[in-house]
């Protein structure tokens, strides 16, 4: 298996992060469903999530599955790493 780069690891892990912070507040808005100032972060980070995805995507190849990331003309699912697998 080739080296990823350090700059790999340190986007994927702003990913979890930005993703982990999208579970709080979905847990925080199925109990508090009319704040406001909460459903503006939730769209907010919401957003970034899916820049950051993108970028990530655009340099190392699909993230995601089921219809959440495009393919490209080789179907790269298999040359990525999987989660486990760094």
């Amino acid at each position: 298996m080739k080296k990823l780069p350090q700059k790999y690891y340190e986007d994927l892990e702003e990913i979890q992060a930005i993703d982990f912070v999208l579970v709080e507040l979905t847990l925080y808005l199925d109990t508090h469903p009319d704040d406001q100032q909460a459903m503006v972060q939730f769209n907010q980070y919401a957003q970034y999530s899916k820049k950051l995805k993108g970028n990530f995507e655009a340099k190392y190849g699909p993230l995601q599955q089921y219809g959440n990331s495009y393919t490209d003309a080789n179907w790269s699912w298999g040359t990525t790493p999987w989660p486990w697998q760094i």
